[in-house]
């Protein structure tokens, strides 16, 4: 609390009249951070009016451009870690990011099934596995990064990990 205090430039019981406690700010900064991308994810979702191939492109792109660049996510692995001390917490976080922004890709993935773009799959399924490795690349980069003797190619995992997943959910059975 102090350390936000200062960053805005007010006493830290100035906080505490917009914030009940600390458990509301940090609900805040999880809505006003990563929930503001989920949003913009899901809106440019359902004004996209081309191929599911090229929104889930767009999509995994945005979030993991995210993941790639942003200080928030941190936030992620604060979770993982307090979700023990703060069952709350994490389903706070479960509700407002986790199933929305799967719930996003899940859709995506219907859509183009529905369409005949991909193959029958489990889009519940896919979703997890397309953002697995999303997550992993943050634990990642916020653990283990600054170890590395080279700095990580995040771009050059990107366009790996669409390729194969295209590849695997493609309704000729890969060959585009």
């Amino acid at each position: 609390m102090d350390d936000i205090a200062e960053r805005a430039g007010v006493t830290k019981g100035t906080i505490y009249l917009y914030f009940e406690n600390k458990e509301a700010v940090f609900k805040a900064l999880v809505r006003e951070s990563i929930g503001a991308q989920i949003s913009q994810v899901i809106e440019s979702i359902r004004a996209y009016e081309g191929s599911s191939r090229e929104l889930l492109r767009n999509a995994v792109t945005m979030i993991a451009h995210f993941a790639a660049t942003s200080d928030r996510v941190v936030l992620p692995k604060i979770i993982v870690a307090e979700a023990g001390n703060f069952p709350q917490l994490a389903r706070f976080y479960r509700d407002e990011i986790i199933d929305k922004g799967l719930g996003a890709m899940t859709s995506v993935i219907a859509r183009g099934t529905a369409r005949g773009e991909f193959r029958d799959v489990n889009p519940d399924h896919v979703a997890r596995m397309m953002i697995a490795p999303i997550l992993l690349s943050i634990f990642w980069r916020t653990t283990f990064a600054q170890f590395d003797a080279e700095p990580y190619d995040y771009q050059a995992f990107l366009k790996s990990h669409l390729d194969i997943l295209l590849r695997g959910i493609a309704a000729d059975g890969g060959a585009s």
